[in-house]
């Protein structure tokens, strides 16, 4: 059987780099192809993205998204399940970025090291229920912990948090980078566009627009009460009606609890 010639080798090893991120040696060869060298052809120097939880519900699709993003040149995926899984299907997409895996609390400082942005959708989501606080005492100590490894292996990153209760657990990464004197507040960041979308939906519901054609303002937090949408700077200009805003205002506020009602319901019927 014909022996594959160096530059195959080569390009073996750089398709087994995506999936296994440990320096490979090539056979015969007195120099070693690192992970860093993996890289497809073409590709050009982008940001290196971290995201911590990839293999959940809002991981999954989001890792999706940065390997389809064309500024993104480097792709670490961190969970504490199923990363293998999540890596070698990203991986397969045919954009530039590398994809590398990562599993395992021994294992976040290798997916963190060198990371520009580092993106946290990790932690539970609020099931049937479970209240804020519930969830604020499951997620906060995750938080914690992964904003103790972005501290140590990446201080200079953009954090974007998006693990509820955001109101909570930006305070608390802001608390950890403080302790170690690396907070920036211009680098941490919660993610409530959430907020943003389910108030152009609901709006463009009641004025019979197109949601893509509507853009409601929304400032405050991320929970409740604290979601304020300024319903007065609705583009295009329009005239809600009391009765209109009263609506509009709860159903935005409460629009995650409407969804874990509905889940509820549903797992009430099995």
């Amino acid at each position: 059987m014909q022996q594959p010639t160096s530059g195959a080798n080569q390009r073996i090893a750089r398709i087994a780099a995506h999936l296994h991120p440990p320096t490979l040696q090539i056979e015969g060869e007195s120099s070693g192809l690192g992970r860093m060298d993996c890289r497809a052809k073409g590709g050009s120097p982008g940001f290196k993205v971290a995201v911590l939880g990839a293999a959940g519900g809002i991981g999954q699709p989001l890792a999706m998204l940065m390997k389809i993003n064309p500024l993104v040149s480097v792709l670490h995926l961190y969970d504490v399940v199923n990363t293998p899984g999540v890596t070698a299907d990203i991986s397969h997409m045919d954009t530039n970025a590398v994809v590398r895996g990562f599993l395992g609390q021994q294992q976040l400082e290798d997916a963190l090291t060198g990371m520009d942005i580092v993106i946290i959708p990790a932690g539970v989501p609020r099931k049937p229920g479970m209240t804020r606080d519930d969830l604020f005492n499951i997620n906060a100590g995750i938080v914690k912990t992964l904003c103790e490894g972005i501290a140590k292996c990446c201080p200079k990153a953009i954090v974007n948090l998006i693990s509820n209760p955001v109101n909570s657990t930006v305070p608390i990464a802001a608390e950890v980078f403080k302790k170690v004197g690396t907070y920036d507040p211009k680098r941490l960041l919660g993610v409530t566009m959430l907020d943003v979308v389910r108030a152009n939906t609901f709006v463009a519901e009641v004025l019979g627009l197109d949601p893509r054609e509507v853009d409601v303002p929304v400032v405050g937090g991320h929970a409740g009460v604290t979601i304020l949408p300024l319903l007065s700077q609705v583009k295009p200009s329009c005239s809600l009606t009391p009765t209109e805003i009263d609506y509009l205002t709860d159903r935005i506020q409460n629009g995650g609890t409407e969804v874990v009602e509905v889940i509820r319901g549903n797992w009430s019927d099995l």
